[in-house]
């Protein structure tokens, strides 16, 4: 895997990163790559092809199983009060409450958050059907400072923007030869300055708070790897695909 370096995937980088802290009410980015994230945006088209009346009629593919649940826990007490205060996506009163425990890392976490999430989001949290709940599972140092500096960035919305865009750009600063100059970037896009990135990682209270949420996820509930997730108590593992979560939200409705 290699890292961003080209100018083209600098103002890629800068477009999504624009986007996404836009949303969540981040400051306006200025400079140079804000400048050719708009430059970006304002190039892009939008193809329409149309089919022929003649073309092959596509059928629906195969409805696809929901893999087992590797057990349940307590719903009461995976939703009792923890270490640091949930971050909910999406309606607090959805029928379907979706617990996962993260590693800011995890290849199979970036995974999710990339190729699954998205249609996740769309088709069951954005309309009322399921929330998410994120929590901390720091397998390394890295990853315990990325966590950490996702809930200095602000409010819940800002945090959530945070996740979305170190998973989804995990390669640029997870692998990293100097992960803190990363993570400086990222920083510095989401408004912070250097004293408040530096403040952040030496805040001994936030990092026990996120350890502990580690902690609580592997002693309570059996959490050994990630990504796992708790669908209303039930428990699954892995990177599950689209359809697979689907198939699992759709399960417990």
């Amino acid at each position: 895997m290699t890292s961003m370096s080209s100018a083209t995937s600098r103002r890629t980088l800068a477009f999504k990163i624009a986007a996404l802290f836009a949303s969540a009410g981040f400051v306006t980015i200025t400079g140079g790559l804000a400048q050719a994230a708009g430059s970006s945006a304002q190039s892009t088209t939008e193809i329409q092809i149309a089919q022929s009346e003649t073309a092959p009629v596509t059928l629906p593919a195969p409805a696809v199983e929901a893999p087992p649940s590797l057990g349940s826990v307590d719903v009461s007490q995976l939703m009792a009060e923890g270490p640091l205060p949930d971050i909910v996506v999406g309606d607090p009163e959805a029928p379907v409450t979706i617990v996962e425990y993260a590693s800011m890392t995890c290849g199979h976490c970036a995974n999710f958050h990339v190729n699954s999430y998205p249609q996740i989001k769309k088709d069951y949290i954005d309309t009322g059907k399921a929330r998410l709940i994120i929590r901390e599972f720091p397998f390394d140092p890295r990853a315990l400072a990325a966590s950490m500096l996702a809930r200095c960035t602000g409010d819940d919305a800002k945090r959530t923007a945070m996740v979305d865009v170190l998973m989804e750009q995990q390669d640029e600063w997870a692998r990293a030869e100097n992960a803190s100059a990363a993570l400086l970037k990222f920083a510095k896009l989401a408004g912070m300055s250097q004293d408040d990135f530096t403040g952040c990682l030496n805040d001994k209270e936030l990092q026990r708070k996120v350890v502990e949420t580690q902690e609580r996820g592997q002693n309570e509930f059996g959490v050994n790897a990630t990504p796992t997730f708790f669908v209303n108590g039930d428990k699954y593992s892995g990177a599950l695909g689209p359809d697979e979560m689907a198939a699992v939200i759709e399960s417990h409705l």
